[in-house]
């Protein structure tokens, strides 16, 4: 005589325990799936950044080192003596 009504609410507050846990579960990995994602886009953005300060680096570099180059070039190396 277990088949009582109160039975079987028992039995669906352990399927709606179960539904709830596996759409908490499912926000979770949206949520995380989201954080990755911003992560991902803000280490990209920053990546490019530092590209292009490298690139304006070298370009900086390329102009002044020309003009650096030349006198380095006209002293005799150490290792000649």
């Amino acid at each position: 005589m277990d088949k009582s009504p109160s039975s079987n609410l028992g039995s669906s507050k352990e399927e709606q325990g179960s539904e709830d846990l596996k759409q908490s579960t499912a926000d979770m990995t949206q949520f995380t799936s989201f954080l990755n994602c911003n992560a991902l886009d803000d280490m990209g953005n920053k990546i490019d950044e530092l590209e292009q300060s490298i690139n304006h680096l070298k370009a900086e570099m390329g102009v002044d080192g020309a003009v650096k180059a030349t006198p380095e070039e006209t002293k005799p190396s150490e290792g000649a003596d």
